[in-house]
């Protein structure tokens, strides 16, 4: 489903938008389907939670950063409406896709509670300027359902801390627990927030329950301040190049990849970056 042009405004305005229906039912069920390559089924984990001790280590145990085993999983993150959203909330083409982890949490396997915070933390070495039409997009694709009893994340509307200096970026336990919202949705949803807005995950509310997103964010670029992920330290695993091979040149671009008529590109680079891709079609980067 399309972002709209008023979601995208009550992100400007209240720092959040929820979309529900964003993947078609077919493309959500691929990618849930893709999860058991990477994650216990919530069956699995339930019978035997010792057997996956791994997610009781730290709340961000449950954290893999892309590429991902499947393309079911991999396209999520380059959705031409996810990328269509971002280029009219960022005021730009020119697109950094900066992160994209997918996080899965299971109830019981440790306390997922947290104080308020902003983002920044790890996306800028300064602070959100909020004046600035220009912002990061960060997002939930939700992949499995949402609903109060499955740790929503929840978040403290723009309008509450306007007049709030972003240091520290950590409040203290429950300063917003009045003012704070829910967020929940179907399978399939889309959250779309910014880093200037205090939030906070929380706990499961009933057992056997998990929790499935995929988390993706995206910048005007060109920001050497901001950001998070340096794609060429990824670009070794396996997954990578299938994944950037069934990309289009301009989704490329958004890693970082040279564009159709970079100056990089001449006969030995072509030569070259083919042997690296073999299933990349280099044609485009010819003309």
């Amino acid at each position: 489903m399309r972002v709209t042009d008023q979601q995208l405004n009550e992100v400007r305005e209240r720092g959040y938008t929820v979309v529900e229906d964003f993947l078609k039912p077919q493309l959500l069920q691929a990618a849930q389907n893709a999860l058991w390559e990477i994650y216990p089924t919530p069956e699995d984990y339930f019978a035997d939670p010792t057997a996956h001790a791994r997610y009781a280590s730290s709340q961000f145990a449950g954290l893999r950063l892309y590429p991902y085993p499947s393309w079911a999983l991999n396209r999520l993150a380059v959705h031409p409406q996810l990328i269509s959203a971002a280029q009219r909330l960022c005021g730009t083409n020119d697109l950094h896709l900066y992160k994209i982890e997918l996080w899965a949490k299971y109830s019981g396997a440790i306390d997922y509670d947290q104080n308020h915070h902003f983002d920044y933390g790890n996306h800028s070495l300064v602070v959100p300027r909020r004046a600035s039409s220009h912002l990061q997009m960060t997002s939930f694709i939700l992949l499995s359902d949402v609903t109060a009893e499955d740790g929503p994340t929840r978040i403290v509307p723009a309008r509450v801390t306007a007049d709030l200096p972003l240091v520290p970026r950590e409040q203290l336990p429950g300063a917003y627990a009045d003012e704070d919202v829910a967020i929940t949705g179907p399978a399939g949803s889309l959250f779309i927030y910014r880093t200037d807005i205090l939030h906070r995950g929380t706990n499961f509310a009933a057992p056997d329950r998990s929790r499935f997103v995929m988390l993706v964010d995206y910048q005007p670029r060109g920001w050497p301040w901001t950001g998070k992920m340096a794609w060429p330290n990824h670009s070794i695993s396996p997954h990578w190049a299938p994944a950037l091979s069934r990309m289009s040149p301009y989704e490329r671009t958004l890693f970082g990849f040279p564009g159709v008529g970079d100056a990089y590109w001449d006969e030995q680079t072509l030569r070259d970056v083919g042997l690296r891709y073999p299933e990349m079609d280099m044609t485009p980067y010819q003309r």
